[in-house]
């Protein structure tokens, strides 16, 4: 299941772990971008928590835990490949992966096409 939130994370969930990244649409708007923090496994965060932050030529950003959980993995990749979430977002660029604390608490967030509409 894929969901999106108004602060432009997108999470693929399976089970009680959601994949969590920022939208093409916000790579878009911070444009290059040149050094992610990750945040450590075994953290535990609320929803609306800051768990990473991505700097760009332009500015830097916090990305926000959209649900509570704890992470349970990071993508190494970004330590030395930040521009990866330039060139696959949605995809390959993935932040790190949450074990939700409660699932269903993803049912409020948008679906692709709510998402496409609130950035239209």
């Amino acid at each position: 299941m894929l969901k999106f939130t108004e602060d432009h994370e997108w999470l693929s969930i399976d089970g009680d772990v959601a994949k969590i990244g920022i939208t093409q649409h916000a790579t878009e708007l911070l444009g290059d971008l040149v050094f992610v923090d990750l945040p450590a496994i075994g953290t535990v965060f609320e929803k609306g928590d800051t768990a990473s932050t991505v700097e760009s030529v332009k500015a830097a950003s916090d990305v926000y835990c959209p649900l509570a959980g704890e992470i349970v993995e990071v993508n190494e990749l970004l330590h030395s490949d930040p521009a990866l979430i330039n060139r696959s977002p949605e995809g390959d660029g993935w932040f790190f992966k949450l074990r939700l604390a409660n699932a269903t608490d993803a049912t409020p967030l948008m679906d692709e096409a709510a998402y496409l509409k609130f950035v239209g």
